[in-house]
This record gives C-alpha cells, structure tokens and sequence, in this order.
C-alpha cells in the first residue's frame, strides 16, 4: 500500500475514531485548559486557534482562558489551495463570516497577525507529534513558512481517541512539538529532530 493509501485509510479510522469521542464527551474541549500550558506563554503573544467544524474538538473554552490571561487571538484564513494560511485578530465577540465547507473566518478588516503558538486541528497525532490532517496541506504549507522565519509552537488539539501509534509521513508534513487533549497536556519529540532551525 502507497503512502497516500496508508493515509487514506488512516484517515477513515480517525474520523470514525473522533466521532465517537465527540459523542461520548461533547464537553471535552473544557477539559483542554486544564492541559494547556500556560507556563510557556507570555502577555501579548499571539495564538492562533480554530472555530471548530462537527466534531472537532472545541477549542472556543481555551481560546477564552488564553485571551483572559493577555493572549492576542486569531483565526486562520483560507487563501486558496496551495498556499499557506493567513491570521487575522479575533476578539471575543467579534463577528465571523462563513466560508467555503463551513469555515467561519475574522472579518476582512480584522488585522493581520503573525502567530507565536498555533493551536491545530487534526484527525490523529502520534507519539513523534506527526499529524495527519485532510490532506489539503494548509497547516504544512504554514508551519514550514512559519519554521523558516522563527520557532512557532505547534500544538495539536485532539480527543485522546485520536492519539494513534503511528502517523504515515513525508518530507512535507510538519510535526507538532506538542498535543493537548481532554486527558493531558504532552510534549513530543524536539522539534529539532524533525525540522532545521533557523540560523
């Protein structure tokens, strides 16, 4: 089986898998902020987080907890395949327009950030922190560009059920150096066996 196949089929486990852990515990994204670790954050620092699509894990209780003790938020922007994703500042309260597949995005006239945390959706993560995604290549295209100009921290965001032994991975997937879940906040593999830093 081709590595694309690989993740095909890893991919229909995981979103049967996330399912069932959305069902079971819809409230599970309240249980992320007593994962997160705030120790790593200082006031002022952008974080990019998500609006959540069915049965993504809800990012919005950590997204509150982040912004009350002085996060800067904000929300990726979809430019189009094959380029990176842009974020624009959201506030609580601020209005969102719905975009293609259900994304709900900031306001056009919304400021335009540069992330110092990335909080990432994902359909399963392993132990090495390679992430599989729906295979558009959105959030590589944006680590890799991110990775060359400085040190984002990447987290993936996930139900416990989606933590699986092993990921099926290229040279263009970018790993995450950490995973939070409904259970647990865990630090993976360094970055720097995954990726070159800059000089």
């Amino acid at each position: 089986m081709n590595l694309n196949a690989l993740k095909d089929e890893l991919r229909r486990r995981a979103l049967a898998a996330r399912q069932t852990a959305h069902e079971a515990a819809p409230d599970a994204g309240e249980r992320l902020v007593d994962h997160f670790p705030f120790e790593l954050l200082t006031p002022g620092m952008v974080v990019s987080a998500y609006w959540p699509l069915p049965g993504e894990i809800d990012p919005r209780p950590l997204m509150a907890a982040l912004e009350a003790r002085g996060a800067c938020l904000a929300l990726p922007v979809v430019i189009g395949p094959g380029h990176p994703l842009k974020f624009r500042e959201w506030r609580a309260g601020d209005p969102l327009q719905r975009r293609a597949f259900g994304l709900m995005e900031p306001q056009e006239t919304a400021p335009e950030l540069v992330p110092d945390v990335l909080l990432v959706p994902l359909l399963a993560v392993d132990p090495d922190g390679n992430r599989l995604g729906f295979g558009k290549g959105y959030y590589d295209r944006t680590l890799a560009g991110l990775r060359a100009k400085g040190a984002p921290l990447a987290i993936g965001l996930a139900y416990e059920a989606q933590m699986v032994a092993a990921v099926p991975v290229d040279e263009f997937d970018q790993p995450l150096e950490w995973v939070l879940t409904e259970k647990r906040g865990t630090p993976l593999s360094p970055p720097s066996a995954h990726y070159p830093t800059s000089s």
